[in-house]
């Protein structure tokens, strides 16, 4: 399926890359895809390929520092609030004044972020894999993992780098794991294959005084947006517990679990597709 490849310049003046799937002018609401910590918009082409088929618009950005977006010069920027600001920045430009936010991991976050900081943009959220309680061991296998640059000779060298660094990860579908590879490197000009994000998007999380928010108040803001947690079932970053009472907090959420899977479902699982169908037919 076809996209429109945007540039959209931020308030602080960096360039950021958006891929645009579908019908602008489509009446049902657009969908934004955020990814996780690392991760690009290319982890979303086959969410998006299926939702535009239809003509739904899709929204596929990629934050600053990491695929084909402009990196930071200052570090410090590499953090939620600035991605929210951001964010902001890109429905601003593509006129977008609501939006249902599908959210993996870091992407869900910052969906809880922006319910706070503008409520009226949210029509719905999916949550992949998140919650307002992170496992610190399972976040710090993903620090260990990105914090520095692990260059491969081929894709074979990066699949058994990734299932190696990030044993917790798994997929129903193992032919999931070329894709998962090939939107986690991008080939340079030595013709080694190479994380496809700015490395020092891990310096805010390895400062001496870091520690994770508490989340649950954003959570709990939640409370006039439809939402959807979709959690893998061998998750090391979304507790059983916290899934649970995230359930207890917000008694009208749809869940879903699925099974033989880590962090994070793929959202290509039947039990993903079926949640998300039946989610999405409200916007």
């Amino acid at each position: 399926m076809p996209f429109d490849e945007r540039r959209i310049t931020t308030l602080d003046n960096l360039s950021l890359y958006v891929r645009d799937y579908g019908d602008p002018l489509d009446f049902r609401c657009p969908l934004l895809c955020l990814g996780g910590l690392t991760r690009n918009s290319k982890d979303f082409e086959d969410l998006a390929e299926r939702y535009s088929s239809t003509g739904r618009r899709v929204i596929c950005p990629d934050y600053r520092g990491r695929g084909q977006s402009e990196y930071d010069k200052n570090w410090r920027n590499y953090e939620p609030k600035t991605y929210i600001r951001d964010i902001g920045d890109v429905l601003a430009a593509l006129n977008l004044h609501s939006v249902v936010i599908v959210g993996t991991s870091l992407g869900g976050i910052i969906g809880m972020g922006m319910a706070a900081a503008n409520p009226c943009a949210l029509s719905g959220l999916v949550m992949n894999d998140i919650g307002p309680e992170v496992q610190n061991n399972g976040l710090k296998k993903i620090i260990n993992y990105i914090e520095r640059d692990r260059p491969q000779a081929n894709l074979d060298e990066a699949i058994i780098t990734i299932k190696k660094m990030l044993p917790s990860l798994s997929f129903q579908d193992e032919t999931t794991w070329p894709k998962m590879a090939l939107n986690t490197f991008r080939k340079c000009d030595d013709g080694k294959l190479r994380f496809d994000w700015d490395l020092k998007i891990v310096k805010p999380l390895l400062q001496p005084k870091y520690k994770i928010p508490n989340l649950w108040p954003l959570f709990r803001g939640l409370k006039q947006v439809p939402t959807l947690v979709i959690r893998g079932a061998q998750s090391d970053i979304l507790s059983q517990d916290c899934f649970s009472r995230m359930k207890i907090e917000k008694p009208d959420i749809y869940t879903v679990e699925v099974p033989k899977t880590g962090h994070t479902p793929a959202l290509s699982e039947p039990e993903s597709c079926d949640a998300l169908d039946k989610f999405l037919a409200k916007y």
